[in-house]
């Protein structure tokens, strides 16, 4: 819970990121009690352990005395107390004392005495007081904590109903997105240099290190929206919001691939990739703080984030972009963008909702307004593509330029089909992972890619 208010506190309070530190220096109560008064935290959607609560309501039903004792600040316990209803008395965190360790174990001995309790832990903080209780019980213990424990000669279960496996790992770095930074290679193929063994390894290259970059963007991002996540209706299966991977665990993982990745590409690609990666690293922590929550900025932001891909990729090859490119991708990259919201408020209206969705800036209402917005977003960049086709530029970079037309339809059918099936509730919440799991979307580009080849 520490870590929970510690995320929902930056959150909600990015400005005041400083004001955790000054706590602490006043004591880890003060600490719990400054991130559990600034940061609001909805109990109700916590990912309560289902084998401990049936545990508990097993030896509440036998008539023993339950009591939540927690290193959590009290206004925190409380709450989860008064929502799960299941403990005759709470003892926690307040200013004065913090309620971990061997404080935890001299309260509860002085209130039932040495071996006249059982213990339910997990942690290393948990030791001493298995050393006075009656039985140890150890849930999803943390590394090293179980052998100490059946050491004590005490323990009476060891449940196991949680353990993350390395694909909850590949689930939060969300790899599938990777095939977001294949933009990278846009700019290598509008010069035709393909083939060019140099520029390609550079390609791959930024390719891995713009991949390790959006996957700690990820990790941030599924920290920080936590509380957004848990009220989604898929979103709220994602390994932290489940509980399935630690909060502590991510907050180290996604400074260590930041690191990995600003380091390699510092090292082995020009620093105008570097740059384009902080760019980027700053405008996805602006957008998840703030941008997300603002109208019509957010889906602007995310055109952003997708044309940032391209602009990486001409930064690491040393390549001019055109205006063309830039202003396909523009237009394109915002249909997107306006899909997956649009998405987002479909399944919100069919909940029969019609207050703001959640985290973000609009309402079900607007459904018809995104449409519109999208759908034309989408046929510009068809517009664009045409007007492409007679580009002085482009009849010298192609041998039969006009064979480029067929690509028109082509994209036309693609943009309309994707908005139907928007329209009727039939979208993924990521446009993305639509295009590739769905057959027709990559039959189209292949035929795409086709009218090109032989357009060269």
């Amino acid at each position: 819970m520490l870590l929970e208010t510690g995320m929902a506190f930056v959150r909600s309070q990015p400005l005041k990121l400083f004001y955790p530190l000054r706590w602490l220096l006043k004591g880890k109560a003060t600490l719990k009690e400054g991130l559990a008064l600034g940061a609001h935290i909805d109990v109700s959607a916590l990912p309560y352990d289902p084998v401990v609560i049936e545990l508990i309501k097993t030896q509440r039903l036998s008539g023993r005395t339950v009591v939540l004792a927690t290193a959590s600040h009290h206004s925190l316990a409380d709450r989860i107390a008064e929502h799960l209803q299941l403990f005759d008395l709470v003892l926690a965190t307040d200013a004065d004392r913090n309620l971990s360790a061997e404080r935890k174990r001299d309260v509860l001995v002085e209130l039932y005495g040495e071996g006249g309790f059982d213990y339910v832990g997990n942690s290393l903080d948990d030791l001493s007081v298995w050393d006075v209780s009656r039985k140890a019980y150890l849930v999803n213990p943390e590394r090293g904590v179980e052998p100490r424990a059946k050491a004590r000669g005490n323990v009476e279960q060891v449940i196991v109903s949680n353990r993350s496996s390395y694909r909850d790992w590949l689930k939060a770095l969300r790899l599938h997105q990777w095939m977001k930074n294949a933009l990278i290679f846009v700019p290598l193929l509008a010069a035709h240099q393909l083939t060019n063994l140099t520029l390609l390894w550079q390609g791959v290259l930024a390719f891995v290190f713009f991949g390790l970059c959006a996957s700690s963007v990820y990790l941030l991002n599924d920290l920080l929206d936590l509380a957004d996540d848990r009220h989604h209706k898929t979103k709220c299966h994602r390994p932290f919001a489940s509980g399935r991977l630690p909060i502590g665990a991510g907050i180290i993982a996604f400074p260590l691939l930041l690191a990995a990745a600003f380091g390699g590409s510092a090292l082995l690609l020009p620093w105008a990739f570097s740059g384009t990666l902080v760019a980027y690293y700053i405008l996805t922590l602006v957008y998840s703080l703030y941008l997300k929550r603002q109208m019509a900025v957010d889906v602007i932001a995310l055109a952003a984030l997708y044309t940032i891909r391209i602009i990486a990729g001409a930064a690491a090859f040393g390549l001019e972009l055109t205006f063309w490119v830039l202003a396909f991708s523009m237009f394109m990259f915002l249909s997107l963008a306006l899909v997956k919201r649009y998405a987002e408020l479909h399944e919100a209206r069919t909940r029969g909702r019609t207050e703001k969705t959640r985290g973000r800036g609009y309402y079900p209402a607007d459904l018809e307004m995104i449409s519109s917005l999208g759908a034309s977003s989408g046929y510009l960049s068809v517009m664009v593509l045409a007007l492409y086709i007679h580009d002085q530029a482009t009849t010298i970079l192609y041998a039969h330029p006009q064979v480029i037309w067929l690509a028109c339809p082509i994209l036309l059918f693609w943009v309309t089909r994707v908005w139907m099936l928007t329209h009727r509730g039939q979208m993924h919440d990521d446009p993305v992972v639509f295009a590739i799991r769905d057959r027709v979307s990559l039959v189209v580009g292949v035929l795409f890619g086709l009218v090109f080849w032989v357009a060269a």
